[in-house]
């Protein structure tokens, strides 16, 4: 895994993954997704990781999907490998620990849809998030088109998915996608404070209330992506046959 890709650090049985690309407001390209995918699997198989958390560097949590990767993929010129993405959200989809976000500034596509997989989310006050999807003209991904109403709410999740409007860290937390918002500068050090507790706690007793958990919620994210994969290569075809 390349240092200068995600950050990874073990500190009191915490894992920290940070991704470090400010210069691209930490948006994900195949690397990336490979990379904390890579860093999520070796922290499962880890008994001296307890929590994971996940944050980024700079000004900005994550702007999601890299858009210039994202346009060679639609238009079949993306050379290599290109399945980063699905075996992340895999990843986040059945992680069997804590899984924490310090959500340190903005948050738009995955990193948006990624705090529906996470545990537990600490926001700046001032971030701004979205989901983008509309407004890019393609449909939800990583099972948010399930997930983000079962966190906010239908009426709610349909605004956000079909306005692509922003949000702040205090209506994160209003709307269910955070627990607290904080001072952007305070916003690590309060998560790493939340992930110490639960690092402290019993280790099976934690991962048996998640797998509990994730048993509860059942299959609705994997159907959600299923179908949002189908949408997402019909309108791949469209856009190759155009």
């Amino acid at each position: 895994m390349s240092a200068d890709v995600i950050r990874v650090s073990i500190n009191e049985h915490v894992q920290l993954c940070t991704i470090d690309r400010p210069e691209r407001r930490n948006a994900f390209d195949q690397e990336h997704y490979v990379s904390l995918a890579t860093a999520m699997t070796e922290a499962a198989a880890n008994d001296d990781v307890h929590v994971l958390v996940v944050t980024g560097i700079g000004a900005s949590f994550s702007a999601g999907q890299d858009l210039k990767e994202m346009a060679a993929l639609a238009s079949g010129t993306a050379s290599g490998p290109h399945d980063g993405f699905p075996r992340l959200v895999d990843q986040l989809d059945t992680f069997p620990k804590p899984l924490l976000a310090a959500v340190n500034g903005d948050a738009v596509g995955i990193g948006l849809t990624m705090l529906l997989h996470c545990d537990i989310a600490v926001v700046a006050h001032d971030a701004r998030l979205r989901v983008p999807f509309s407004e890019l003209g393609v449909p939800p991904e990583a099972g948010s088109s399930a997930l983000l109403g079962d966190v906010v709410g239908w009426q709610q999740a349909a605004e956000l998915l079909f306005t692509s409007r922003w949000i702040d860290g205090d209506e994160a937390v209003q709307m269910g996608l955070a627990l607290k918002a904080v001072q952007r500068a305070d916003v690590l050090d309060h998560t790493m404070v939340i992930a110490q507790r639960i690092a402290s706690q019993s280790p099976w007793a934690v991962q048996t209330a998640k797998r509990l958990m994730l048993e509860a919620r059942g299959q609705r994210s994997r159907t959600a992506r299923r179908h949002e994969d189908a949408a997402f290569a019909q309108l791949f075809r469209g856009a190759t046959n155009g």
